[in-house]
């Protein structure tokens, strides 16, 4: 009885087990049979080299250099301690460190674990001739971005470093590995699309504990694309020169086109020093500067923009016939409101609206404002896009600010209409939305979006075309009387840009600006303008951040565009 109990559960037993490898082998075979293959092969990466970015006539700003890279695979490593004791004294490590790091980083038994990055080449040929008493040690070659110009362009190239948690979900992964490089700022992020590389890898076997059995398939990386920038590095130079020790910006573009030939924010920083290990002693000194050399000016940075805003606040008057070009004030030097006393530069004594434009007469733009009133003057510069990004192909751009309702029930109080009208107050611009206002100006209302990339991966990038580009619908009289007075501003004997007057050839038309800052540092400094020559029309805008006086923009303005003359820009 008890043999025919045992005997029962032993087929029962064997039963199941019949069953259970049917429905593993026949009905569920395929997926196992997959699972298995997947278990088997491994894909180890490779990441391609990224495109280079180079100027409008060719000149290379960025590009991937050749590096050497020291690392283990686990696997293969037979007396780990005499490894590590070699490796440390090669690159003047701790053998303790080294062997911490390993542990720390190594991901499977296959994949190598880079111990070192960019080492010198004399480092990585000792390495190489005498790896093969130390099986599981190699040398990579890898890549690392190299920017020859340095400091000049930085904020606009941007800078790469290693993909990051957020970057990794943002992009899907896909062509990513935990070292890859990617744009983290400027040109590089904003196309880091193009310019990354297409990754290759090697497709290999491996047993049940992981190690590799043999080799199945290689493929070679691949290049990215190549972007090709719309600045001329030769005007980068020379702006980022007259920037020398100074905090501000300086951009230079074409009006037709859009293109960006100059944009320099000062102070400047090294990128290569976020990918080259030896400058690495650098970044702590970036982050901590109090002159914040990170800081992408241009884009990113909010100022008020002094008698620079008497543009908009003008041309308003003059479309809604609160004045005429030969409407005139009285200026004594300041206006009284109450017991307050809102000054001007000087004692102008009558002016009419060229002259005031010329000489940026406070007290004439105080009478306009309040004629005009702040809805109006909000609505003409919103209209020039003083209030949204530019659209310009770089990430990070700043909006700018402005009141455009009075606060709570209290209606505008009489000072804050004459601080709006010659643009103090809760105004704030970028030095790109300046220049951009700029060109409209130049261009009768004709907005013209801003670019730094013609050509990405051998595909021509072409500007919007003109007749579809956003309008401001004016009176012609109204910008040629603004313009006038712009053109004041130079020609004019006590005009505030006087100085620019010495370039020979060229009808150059302005705007200064001397803004409050914060209070116990010095004012902002800004010279916007524009010219026309027969080889282009060109806007650009000076700003020095605490630069003092508006003549110390005027004076960088007059060398920047003889330096354009010289080139053959204008």
């Amino acid at each position: 009885m008890r043999i025919n109990i045992i005997q029962s559960v032993i087929f029962f037993l064997l039963g199941f087990i019949v069953l259970a490898l049917g429905l593993m082998q026949i009905i569920h075979g395929e997926y196992y049979h997959l699972q298995s293959m997947n278990n088997r092969i491994r894909v180890v990466p490779i990441d391609g080299a990224r495109g280079r970015i180079l100027d409008r006539n060719g000149v290379v700003l960025a590009d991937d250099r050749g590096s050497f890279n020291v690392g283990v695979v686990p696997q293969d490593v037979e007396d780990r301690e005499a490894l590590f004791t070699y490796l440390g004294g090669v690159l003047d490590k701790d053998p303790v460190y080294l062997e911490k790091l390993f542990e720390r980083k190594r991901i499977t038994p296959f994949a190598p674990v880079i111990l070192a990055e960019d080492v010198p080449r004399e480092t990585a040929v000792k390495i190489e001739e005498e790896n093969f008493i130390y099986p599981g040690l190699i040398v990579q070659e890898g890549f690392e971005r190299y920017y020859p110009f340095k400091e000049n362009g930085a904020h606009l190239l941007g800078y790469v470093g290693k993909i990051d948690e957020d970057e990794i979900e943002e992009s899907g992964a896909y062509g990513y590995t935990p070292l890859s490089l990617v744009g983290k700022t400027g040109v590089e992020k904003r196309y880091e699309a193009w310019l990354k590389g297409v990754p290759g890898g090697r497709q290999i076997e491996v047993d049940s504990r992981g190690t590799q059995v043999r080799l199945l398939g290689l493929k070679d990386p691949q290049a990215g694309h190549d972007v090709v920038l719309t600045i001329d590095q030769r005007i980068q130079n020379a702006a980022q020169e007259l920037l020398s020790g100074l905090r501000g910006s300086i951009v230079v573009m074409d009006v037709n086109s859009g293109d960006i030939l100059s944009m320099v924010s000062s102070p400047s920083y090294d990128p290569n020093a976020f990918s080259d290990k030896s400058k690495s002693d650098k970044l702590a000194s970036y982050f901590n500067d109090p002159m914040t050399p990170l800081f992408n000016r241009p884009v990113s940075g909010q100022y008020p923009p002094g008698s620079v805003f008497k543009i908009p606040v003008a041309l308003a008057a003059i479309q809604l016939h609160k004045i005429t070009p030969e409407t005139t004030f009285e200026c004594p030097g300041y206006m009284m409101v109450g017991k307050r006393k809102f000054g001007c530069s000087h004692v102008h004594g009558v002016q009419d609206l060229r002259q005031a434009l010329a000489h940026s007469c406070n007290v004439y733009f105080f009478h306009v404002g309040l004629l005009v009133t702040p809805p109006v003057i909000s609505a003409f510069a919103k209209a020039f896009g003083l209030t949204r990004p530019t659209g310009i192909d770089l990430p990070f751009e700043a909006r700018g600010k402005m009141i455009t309702k009075a606060s709570g029930d209290r209606g505008w109080y009489t000072g804050d209409v004459l601080n709006l009208s010659i643009g103090q107050g809760y105004t704030l611009v970028t030095p790109l939305q300046l220049t951009v206002m700029m060109g409209a100006v130049a261009n009768d209302g004709v907005i013209t979006r801003p670019r730094v990339v013609k050509d990405a991966g051998g595909n021509e990038i072409h500007p919007l075309d003109f007749s579809k580009r956003p309008l401001i619908r004016l009176r012609p009289d109204t910008w040629s009387d603004v313009q006038r007075g712009l053109k004041g501003v130079v020609d004019d004997p006590e005009g505030t840009g006087h100085d620019l007057k010495a370039i020979a050839g060229l009808d150059i038309y302005g705007k200064t600006g001397t803004a409050q800052s914060v209070r116990g540092k010095p004012n902002h400094a800004w010279f916007v303008g524009y010219t026309k020559t027969s080889k282009a029309k060109i806007a650009f805008c000076v700003f020095l951040e605490y630069g003092g006086s508006s003549e110390n923009s005027v004076r960088i303005a007059r060398d920047l565009l003889l330096k354009l003359q010289t080139l053959e820009i204008i």
